[in-house]
């Protein structure tokens, strides 16, 4: 069940992307006039997470300005910080003692792909600050390759994990872990897809 949850979520990013595109360049004109806090009510709602969406970047709406670009780059960050917290706790999990064997195995194989992702979007930050030496398009080309890269390493984790005879507490934690994390990446794939388009 969890399985098909985050592959189907996975297909309805991707297909939100022109969608959410098409979007972010009709509202680019009116977005000037609204509030900070409007701004980001009006992005979110867009996503396939408003109200996680909206709870996490509401604190930053001083910070962001009605800017799609620093919106995308706070994604991004958070998204990180996100990604880092759930690598720590997945590698302190699959050190603990008494796990099955297939638990065992099971959280080596996350750790690992959530240590990808962790690097997949530092080098998406990195691309996001690059001013020179390649065009805003093809930045924002590497940007979206990479956290799609991240979000697809959150899948497979996931199942992995699920495909094991696994259960219980082991399990739900890595659901919870990684859930945060896809939201995450998943609004940040979002909101770079919609910063291609804008510039702004």
């Amino acid at each position: 069940m969890i399985t098909s949850y985050f592959s189907i979520a996975a297909i309805l990013i991707l297909i939100l992307f022109t969608t959410y595109l098409n979007y972010c360049l009709a509202a680019g004109n009116i977005l000037c006039s609204e509030t900070d806090t409007e701004f980001i009510k009006t992005s979110c709602g867009a996503t396939i997470y408003p109200d996680f969406c909206f709870i996490t970047f509401s604190s930053y709406a001083s910070e962001i300005q009605a800017s799609p670009r620093r919106l995308a780059s706070k994604s991004l960050s958070l998204t990180l910080k996100t990604t880092r917290s759930a690598s720590k706790i997945l590698s302190e999990l699959s050190k603990s003692q008494g796990l099955k064997p297939s638990e065992a195995a099971a959280l080596q194989d996350c750790v690992e792909e959530v240590g990808d992702s962790v690097d997949e979007v530092k080098r998406s930050i990195g691309e996001m600050d690059e001013t020179q030496g390649k065009s805003f398009a093809f930045l924002m080309s590497d940007i979206e390759t990479w956290v799609s890269a991240a979000l697809t390493n959150e899948d497979t984790c996931v199942e992995g994990f699920y495909e094991s005879s696994t259960d219980g507490d082991v399990k739900a934690t890595v659901r919870n872990v990684i859930q945060k994390v896809a939201h995450s990446t998943s609004i940040a794939l979002a909101f770079g897809n919609c910063n291609a388009g804008t510039k702004s």
